[in-house]
């Protein structure tokens, strides 16, 4: 099996869009950060993401509203490996959306 893919029939904004997907970004320096079951500080805590990490964002929804570092924001970000982390603990470089939006 190989991880190449055959782009030669994608679009301009099918190979962007991938190129996004496979973005990471880096936590806010000095702090760990929970990663949650949903979008939401009262969903469980999966596990939690030690200071320095960076984070594959694989899409983004609204959820709860979350006071942090970068300022206060309802996006959440989907994460590779599974679970959320509110994007006011990620240094994405924009206020909104930097990914796709969840679907489910």
């Amino acid at each position: 099996m190989s991880d190449i893919q055959d782009l030669s029939d994608a679009t301009a904004g099918d190979v962007e869009a991938r190129a996004a997907s496979a973005a990471s970004y880096p936590l806010v320096p000095g702090y760990r950060v929970n990663v949650r079951q949903g979008p939401g500080t009262t969903t469980p805590v999966v596990r939690q993401l030690p200071a320095g990490s960076y984070v594959q964002i694989r899409c983004q929804r609204y959820g709860q509203r979350v006071s942090g570092p970068t300022g206060v924001s309802e996006i959440w970000d989907a994460i590779a490996g599974g679970g959320y982390v509110s994007d006011s603990y990620v240094r994405t470089g924009s206020s909104g959306f930097v990914a796709p939006r969840c679907t489910s």
